[in-house]
């Protein structure tokens, strides 16, 4: 549960840092900055086919978390996720709690 409302606060982070077009001397803190990225890397690691796109199969496999809500993050029905649909979806998330 810890884990999970990290990423939460991570993504809602990194949502505003994403959006800044020019630097800020307080963009994120470090913390922050490592949570995106771990992030990105088990993103990364579990995409196996490195098409960007997250299956079932590969989320039931490196990133448990988001293979038992896959069907709350994949509001198209496409079968696969993306990482900003993670981030999407952990941001509205944490936003409701």
């Amino acid at each position: 549960m810890k884990k999970w409302i990290a990423m939460l606060a991570l993504c809602i982070a990194s949502t505003g840092v994403m959006a800044q077009t020019a630097p800020q001397p307080m963009a994120a803190s470090p913390r922050m900055e490592r949570m995106m990225q771990e992030l990105q890397q088990r993103f990364a690691a579990a995409n196996t086919t490195h098409d960007g796109k997250l299956t079932l199969a590969q989320a039931q496999t490196g990133m448990p978390r988001v293979a038992q809500h896959f069907n709350e993050i994949d509001t198209q029905r496409q079968g696969y996720v993306t990482l900003g649909q993670i981030e999407q979806f952990m941001a509205q998330r944490a936003g409701s709690h």
